[in-house]
């Protein structure tokens, strides 16, 4: 883009509708712009940030008129911390275009015979649906434009979230509306207590300070595990911060704490302590246990994954007969949530850890008629593994965003299952494989679930069934 072009202001920009990752499109001089912030039916006057020779970025600096479709945010930190990005529009036009997402997408990528995609299962909560949270404490927090014209000194530590695109700076957050329960709570009094004491906050750069990020995991039946992880080992300050968790925040059930001196703050290859409580939490769905560890995956959203696992099982339309394969198992929750509906149910994740859980699970709720499996997708799921158990009759996968490998495409394309269900987080990918799969699937049902409200994201169900010989 020309130097002239960045920080041209667009007038009177009228924005026609939203497009992907949650911006919104309009029209400059034949080009597309997609602008942040803003809503269908808003006239702004925007400024270009990049520009290609098809289309151009811009933010929108001033609103001339407003959207019928847009609401009042009802969080202080919103257009700052980068966490629920719709909270300007309406509900129920989130969930239409949730919807439209999946429409497009298909018919842009897919480009298949369709069924009509139904009409999106929204979420019964819009506010406080998250199960677990992860805050960043650091000593460079995010200041605002008025904090830093000013000139004034501000506490610069904070406990909370990254700004987008900026893995150095952290804006503090005062009130969470993702996380219920006692979320709030135990990061505010936290951070008071932390700074009352004088104790260090991580500082991202220089790789150095004792308090350096804060997990809360959370269950239905209240239930709060809380990690604290620690930038230095430092018995005396670990202790100090455990104990005041503890003494003050009784609610907790499960207090856990880890030592991370690596330049990164996953966990996964460290030791997690436990300091009171239990070293898991548990979740609950149709009378099944689900024990969750501060390593284990569950999906974030309890209330939905629920409707989820509905659908996808109601796709699969299991008898008691069927060898079910879930491809992507994880930690086995929807094999154990399907397995009373199968004969047998294999389950296969390339994480180990996972497979722990989801094995351990199974014992949990006394399922007798799941098998799971750790390694790589494409290299477990062979003619070799097959032989060795039944092939399947319907298998159900829920990859991660990235979709399946094509070598995975093809087995399921020579497994021939009758059913397959897919689960996707991104409708592109899912759309992309389908297409692949139709060589020997016809798509029968689509079905969108908000998981995140507020949020652009959508998860999505597709059911494939497989053609006679007439239709390959």
């Amino acid at each position: 883009m020309s130097r002239k072009m960045k920080n041209k202001v667009l007038h009177n920009l009228k924005i026609e509708r939203i497009a992907t990752e949650g911006k919104c499109v309009g029209h400059h001089e034949g080009k597309v712009v997609f602008v942040s912030n803003v809503a269908p039916g808003d006239l702004v006057d925007a400024r270009v940030t990049r520009g290609r020779s098809s289309f151009m970025e811009a933010e929108a600096i001033a609103i001339h008129e407003h959207s019928p479709d847009r609401v009042i945010p009802f969080c202080e930190h919103f257009g700052t911390c980068g966490g629920c990005k719709w909270q300007h529009i309406s509900y129920e036009l989130q969930m239409a275009y949730k919807r439209q997402q999946v429409v497009d997408q298909f018919q842009r990528i897919a480009k298949v015979p369709l069924p009509e995609v139904m009409p999106i299962i929204g979420a019964g909560n819009t506010r406080y649906y998250r199960n677990k949270l992860d805050f960043t404490f650091s000593n460079n927090r995010w200041l605002t434009r008025e904090e830093i014209d000013s000139g004034e000194d501000f506490e610069r530590n904070a406990l909370g979230f990254h700004i987008p695109k900026r893995f150095d700076k952290i804006v503090d957050i005062k009130h969470c509306y993702l996380q219920g329960s006692l979320s709030n709570e135990i990061r505010n009094g936290l951070r008071e207590f932390a700074l009352a004491e004088n104790l260090s906050f991580y500082d991202i750069i220089g790789q150095t300070g004792l308090l350096r990020n804060l997990i809360i995991r959370t269950a239905q039946e209240d239930q709060v595990m809380v990690i604290v992880q620690f930038g230095e080992d430092d018995p005396d300050g670990i202790e100090k911060v455990m104990r005041f968790l503890k003494e003050n925040i009784p609610g907790i059930t499960s207090l856990l704490y880890i030592v991370n001196l690596k330049k990164n703050e996953t966990f996964q290859d460290l030791d997690v302590h436990v300091y009171a409580g239990k070293d898991h939490i548990e979740e609950t769905m149709e009378g099944l246990r689900f024990k969750i560890g501060p390593k284990s995956f569950y999906q974030t959203n309890s209330q939905q994954a629920y409707r989820l696992y509905q659908v996808a099982r109601e796709f699969a339309g299991l008898t008691g007969e069927e060898t079910v394969y879930d491809l992507y198992t994880g930690t086995g929750t929807i094999a154990n949530f399907v397995a009373g509906n199968a004969q047998q149910v294999i389950g296969i994740e390339y994480v180990e850890p996972a497979i722990a859980d989801a094995k351990e699970n199974a014992l949990l709720n006394g399922i007798t008629n799941t098998l799971f499996y750790a390694g790589d997708m494409k290299a477990v799921l062979n003619e070799s593994f097959v032989s060795q158990y039944q092939k399947p009759d319907v298998v159900i996968t829920d990859p991660p965003r990235a979709g399946m490998h094509e070598d995975v495409v093809e087995m399921l394309l020579h497994l021939e299952a009758t059913k397959i269900v897919y689960v996707s987080c991104n409708p592109a990918t899912q759309a992309r494989d389908v297409a692949l799969l139709s060589a020997k699937y016809h798509v029968k049902r689509i079905q969108p679930v908000d998981m995140f409200p507020q949020t652009y994201h959508v998860e999505n169900v597709v059911l494939l069934e497989l053609k006679s010989n007439d239709d390959q």
